[in-house]
C-alpha cells in the first residue's frame, strides 16, 4: 500500500466545517491503496470539540501529533476573554459591538501572525517531519489549508527532501479549502503593505512550487490560477453515504426553515428576515406555522435582524450538536436554509453542509449569486431555488410556494452521487497516482 503524508491542523477531537474533508478522505484512501499518515496538532485550540468524529478514522490510519503553540492565551488577556472560553476564527461575534482591544487583536493577528496563528508550528514540524521522513518515507505529501501554515511546513519539508543525497522526489499536493489572499474577511485584517506582500509573496511560493494544486470550487480554481499561473483541480467537498444510511424521520409538521453551522456577518440573509417577517404580518397561517431553527454559533447580527422583524417567537435556537445529530434534523426539516457570504468572492463560496443538505434530500433555499457556485449545484441537481441577496419579493413568492405545497412539499436530488465522499476520495486517488514531482 503507497503512503501519503496529510499536513493538517484540524482533526478529531477538532469538530467544525474544517475536519470535514480530510477526515473523509482518510476513511476512504485505505480502500482505493493508499495508506493515509496523519500529521496533525497536539492539544490544539480547536474552537469546537466532537469526540464523535473519531469514529470515522480508519484502523489503517497512521496518526502523529506533534505540540503546537498558539498565542490564543496571550489573545484572551489583550480582549478580556476567560481562559477557558474558546476562540472563534473568522469574523464571528455573538457580542454586540467588539471593542478596541479585539480590533486591535485583529490587526495583530493578520500583521505579525503570518501566514496565520499557527506560524509557530511552522519551524518544529519541518523539523520533525524532515527528520521522520528520512526513517518512514512517503510517496506523496497533502497539504490542506487553512491554516496556511500547513502549506509552508509542506513546502519547506518538500524543498529539504528534494535535495538529500537519496535524490528521492516527493509530490506535494497543495488543497485550498478556503482561499488565501482572496478569503472574504482578507481586507478586514487591515494588513500594512508589508505584511500584504509577505502573505502573498508566500501564497505564489506555495502556487509555484506544490506539484498539484487543489480547490474546492470552480470560481476560486480560477482564482488561484490567475494568481499562480498554472492549472488548478477542483475537488468539491462532498457528504458521506453513511451519515443517511438510518431510517428518515417524519418531516416536521411545521413549516421549518433549518440552518446548520455558523452564519457570521456576511452571511446574514438580512432580506429574507424582512421578507419573512412581511409575510407574517399578510398570512396568519404562516405566522402560526414558521419555525427558524438555527443551529450553531451566529453572529449578533443575525439575532437583532429577526427580532427586528418581529420574528423572535418563531426562533428555534440549538447549541452546536455533534456531526452525527445533524442528519435527522436536515432530515426532518421541511427547508434548508443556504444563506452565502455577500463578499467580494461570493461566487465560489460553496458551504460544505449544500452537500449534506443534498444527502438530506430537502428543499434547499439558497439566498445567493444565481451565477454563483453553489446557485450551480442545487439548480442541476434540481434540490431547490436560488434568490439574489435583495431580491425580497421572489424570496417572499418561493417561500409561499413551499409552504402552499404542505405535505407535497418534495425534491428530486438528482445527480448527487458525484458528491459522495467515496467517489471524491477515488478522484483524489487519480491525482496522487497520477503526481509527479
Amino acid at each position: 500500500m503507497k503512503r501519503v503524508l496529510i499536513i493538517t491542523y484540524y482533526w478529531p477531537p477538532s469538530g467544525g466545517a474544517g475536519v470535514q474533508r480530510w477526515l473523509k478522505m482518510v476513511k476512504y484512501l485505505p480502500q482505493f491503496g493508499w495508506k493515509p499518515v496523519v500529521f496533525t496538532a497536539k492539544d490544539a485550540e480547536y474552537p469546537i470539540i466532537d469526540e464523535s468524529l473519531q469514529k470515522d478514522v480508519p484502523p489503517e490510519a497512521e496518526i502523529i501529533r506533534q505540540p503546537i503553540w498558539e498565542p490564543y492565551d496571550l489573545y484572551k488577556k489583550v480582549i478580556g476573554q476567560k481562559k477557558e472560553e474558546k476562540v472563534y476564527s473568522g469574523f464571528l461575534s455573538e457580542k454586540k459591538k467588539p471593542g478596541f482591544a479585539q480590533r486591535a487583536s485583529v490587526w495583530i493577528r493578520g500583521n505579525l501572525f503570518i501566514p496565520d496563528a499557527r506560524c509557530f508550528w511552522i519551524g518544529p514540524s519541518r523539523k520533525f517531519l524532515i527528520d521522520h521522513l528520512k526513517k518512514n518515507p512517503v510517496d506523496a505529501i497533502i497539504s490542506t489549508g487553512p491554516p496556511h501554515t500547513t502549506h509552508m511546513i509542506a513546502l519547506g519539508v518538500k524543498r529539504r527532501l528534494n535535495t538529500l543525497p537519496t535524490g528521492r522526489q516527493v509530490p506535494w499536493i497543495a488543497d485550498f479549502r478556503d482561499p488565501w489572499t482572496q478569503i472574504d474577511f482578507y481586507d478586514q485584517l487591515h494588513l500594512t503593505q508589508w505584511a500584504d506582500a509577505r502573505h502573498k509573496k508566500m501564497e505564489k511560493d506555495v502556487l509555484k512550487n506544490a506539484d498539484e494544486v487543489v480547490t474546492v470550487s470552480w470560481h476560486w480554481a480560477d482564482d488561484l490560477k490567475k494568481i499562480g499561473g498554472r492549472e488548478v483541480t477542483v475537488i468539491t467537498n462532498g457528504y458521506d453515504e453513511d451519515d443517511y444510511k438510518t431510517s428518515r424521520p417524519a418531516v416536521d409538521e411545521k413549516f421549518s426553515l433549518t440552518h446548520v453551522g455558523s452564519i457570521n456577518a456576511d452571511r446574514n440573509p438580512k432580506m429574507l428576515w424582512v421578507a419573512l417577517g412581511e409575510l407574517c404580518k399578510m398570512n396568519e397561517a404562516f405566522r402560526n406555522e414558521l419555525l427558524i431553527r438555527l443551529v450553531g454559533k451566529n453572529d449578533v447580527s443575525v439575532y437583532d435582524d429577526i427580532e427586528r422583524n418581529g420574528l423572535t417567537a418563531n426562533l428555534e435556537r440549538i447549541d452546536y450538536l455533534p456531526h452525527a445529530q445533524i442528519a435527522p434534523i436536515q432530515q426532518r426539516s421541511k427547508v434548508l436554509l443556504l444563506p452565502i457570504n455577500d463578499t467580494p468572492n461570493v461566487m465560489g463560496i460553496i458551504p460544505g453542509k449544500i452537500f449534506e443538505y443534498l444527502a438530506a434530500q430537502r428543499p434547499i433555499l439558497v439566498i445567493g449569486k444565481e451565477d454563483g457556485d453553489s446557485a450551480r449545484i442545487v439548480r442541476e441537481s434540481g434540490a431547490g431555488v436560488i434568490c439574489g441577496f435583495e431580491e425580497k419579493e421572489k424570496m417572499k413568492s418561493e417561500v409561499m410556494k413551499m409552504f402552499s405545497a404542505g405535505s407535497d412539499l418534495q425534491i428530486s436530488s438528482s445527480g448527487i452521487q458525484q458528491y459522495s465522499r467515496k467517489e471524491l476520495a477515488g478522484k483524489m486517488v487519480e491525482l496522487l497516482n497520477g503526481v509527479k514531482s
